[in-house]
């Protein structure tokens, strides 16, 4: 089936068709999110940091708690108390208690990490570009589709 991922793992065969999509999928990945770390600035911002202050900019002045961060991340992070701690020490983020709820805190972007996350943004749009635009339109529909159907079932059942 797999040329490159032959090459890429010195592995000839494979156990089944199952087993070398699943490996393929796993190389992809990795591709992938090394291709995010390429976008992001080198001073030490983890994709887990960058996914929190997205989250946080599309949160708007509202914020957002510890546990609806944790459901929107793309990686489940267990760790995001201490992403949220790091972001804080750094300035990026701000925590207030919650108004409903003073058990909660309620994070915040500032300015500061505003401004990191947007200077992300062209470099990681210039970086998906040059890796999807590998494949044609139809390709990138078809493919987020079929992605879907291996992890939606899954998701839908939390």
């Amino acid at each position: 089936m797999g040329e490159v991922l032959a090459r890429r793992l010195k592995q000839t065969r494979f156990e089944s068709s199952h087993q070398e999509v699943l490996l393929n999928l796993l190389v992809a990945a990795d591709y992938l999110k090394a291709c995010v770390m390429r976008a992001l600035p080198g001073d030490g911002l983890s994709v887990s940091q960058y996914n929190v202050l997205r989250i946080l900019r599309g949160a708007g002045p509202e914020g957002r708690t510890r546990c609806e961060i944790a459901v929107r991340m793309l990686d489940r992070n267990p760790d995001v108390t201490r992403t949220l701690d790091r972001l804080d020490a750094a300035g990026m983020v701000q925590r207030c208690p919650g108004t409903l709820d003073r058990r909660t805190t309620v994070s915040r972007i500032t300015a500061k990490g505003l401004g990191a996350v947007d200077a992300i943004d062209g470099p990681m749009r210039r970086e998906t570009r040059r890796v999807m635009g590998r494949l044609t339109e139809a390709e990138r529909f078809e493919l987020s589709r079929l992605v879907e159907k291996l992890y939606g079932p899954d998701l839908e059942a939390d």
